[in-house]
């Protein structure tokens, strides 16, 4: 969530006071729009319906085109039938259980369709709950490590100053920073190194003691979008319990991989099948293909969310469970997730995941034959790769394509990687439905006429420093 500072009107030269088209401002009950309403503060009285409508659509005509943002994860397209569900359901607080019973059993279906996609040992048993998104999946995955460590140790924490910490790489979504820090958790970052751009098994390992709540593997990097090796992250950890007893859980952040590993890599054990991962989360408005904001948590059984994070009130009417960190949302999503799981299937799934991952193989492929790009992954995990500036290349950077490519319309984010490889700038495509190879061909067309005028460039452009530019996990 962004934070807004107000700005200083006292000078007026905000408040234009232009005269407004006459066709928005016409006459009406409520009296007519002679001049611009304030933009910093409430008008002194209502306007007309549709003056208000078109004053905000014309302002927001001026944001980029969400289906040329190839910097977000987040879907971006749905069927038109999905949108007249979420118009149904958007007045309905998803928390309001006993008012909206319907709602709730289709958030519990979800939840046991995740808990059997992802191997749950028992999906009738398998407790789990959707959320805004995956930041907020995360941060109730780390209070439940938090609060299983602190109850394990409660001879020693907190009067004996042990302090908890958190074991991931410095590839991890911000928000795992952010509940470290909101939760007074260290945070133990494996840094990159050399061409390992993410977590691996001995380095996990190595950080790990008595203090650590958990360990995070990321099945999905934003970085670059590769999988974390999950499987042998959990190995290591087994091999540390058995010869120091130390006996830590897994966590995996699969934000965007849990919705494509399980119809793509089917082979590949990441889940509940490893006894060592507690808990699973998942953005259902990234590759769960649902509009923002929508994630999903869930917990391989009741003994691995600790019953005392689960609080109950009765004040909306019945018995009702909740383990969120906000109250009110609108159950819209929800139903849209439903939705989605029985237009698609496993197989509709499977086969949009499989196209969203050709056209990234392919796009990717005919980047790398331009020539001037050296690629770190190729869309092969998930459908999103990474790429640089080939070495011979210093009439331009990535910073200069991100910002070349914008004035076409295309949202290309550049970045610099972690510790520690800063030196390491990149361009990052993410590939979603409807993002079709057709798209895929105009993009490509735009950054072919472009790159001749780059080359003519004398060296990159001078900033202040090499900030990131559209980065959008």
């Amino acid at each position: 969530m962004a934070l807004h500072k107000g700005t200083d009107d006292r000078t007026g030269a905000s408040e234009r006071g232009f005269s407004v088209n006459p066709f928005y401002g016409e006459a009406d009950p409520l009296g007519g729009m002679a001049s611009e309403p304030p933009r910093h503060a409430l008008p002194d009285g209502p306007m007309a319906p549709h003056a208000a409508y078109q004053f905000v659509h014309d302002e927001l005509m001026l944001d980029g085109n969400s289906r040329l943002n190839l910097a977000t994860f987040v879907t971006t397209w749905m069927e038109p039938q999905a949108g007249v569900l979420m118009a149904d359901c958007r007045d309905k607080n998803m928390i309001d259980k006993d008012e909206y019973p319907r709602t709730a059993e289709l958030e519990k279906r979800c939840v046991r369709m995740l808990a059997d996609l992802w191997h749950a040992p028992d999906p009738a048993s398998a407790v789990g709950c959707s959320t805004t998104g995956s930041s907020e999946a995360c941060m109730l995955a780390g209070m439940a490590f938090k609060r299983r460590w602190a109850l394990a140790n409660a001879d020693r924490y907190p009067s004996a100053g042990a302090r908890p910490n958190l074991v991931m790489g410095a590839n991890v979504q911000v928000c795992w920073e952010k509940f470290c820090n909101f939760w007074e958790v260290e945070a133990r970052l494996l840094p990159m190194e050399g061409d390992r751009f993410h977590l691996d098994p001995a380095g996990a390992a190595a950080l790990c003691d008595e203090n650590t709540i958990g360990v995070v593997a990321v099945l999905g990097s934003t970085f670059d979008g590769s999988y974390e090796p999950v499987a042998d992250i959990c190995a290591a950890l087994d091999d540390l319990q058995e010869r120091t007893g130390l006996d830590v859980p897994v966590h995996v952040d699969g934000a965007s991989g849990a919705m494509v590993a399980p119809f793509l890599d089917e082979e590949l054990v990441w889940d509940f099948r490893l006894p060592r991962v507690a808990s699973v989360n998942t953005s259902g408005h990234k590759y769960g293909l649902v509009y923002p904001g929508v994630g999903w948590a869930l917990w391989r059984d009741a003994a691995a969310l600790p019953e005392e994070l689960v609080f109950r009130v009765n004040y909306l009417g019945g018995d009702m469970p909740t383990f969120a960190l906000n109250f009110s949302r609108p159950g819209a999503q929800v139903a849209a997730q439903y939705y989605t799981f029985l237009r698609l299937g496993r197989e509709g799934y499977r086969a949009v995941q499989q196209n969203t991952r050709d056209v990234a193989r392919t796009l990717a492929d005919r980047i790398e034959a331009l020539g001037d790009f050296r690629l770190l992954t190729r869309g092969d995990e998930l459908p999103v790769f990474a790429f640089t500036t080939a070495d011979d290349i210093t009439s331009y950077d990535v910073f200069d394509v991100s910002r070349r490519l914008r004035e076409r319309g295309w949202l290309v984010p550049a970045y610099t990687f972690p510790a520690n490889r800063e030196d390491l700038s990149v361009l990052r495509v993410v590939c979603r439905n409807g993002f079709s190879l057709d798209l895929a061909e105009l993009f490509l067309d735009d950054l072919g006429t472009l790159l001749p005028e780059l080359r003519r460039q004398p060296g990159p452009l001078d900033r202040p420093q090499a900030v990131a530019t559209a980065f959008h996990h």
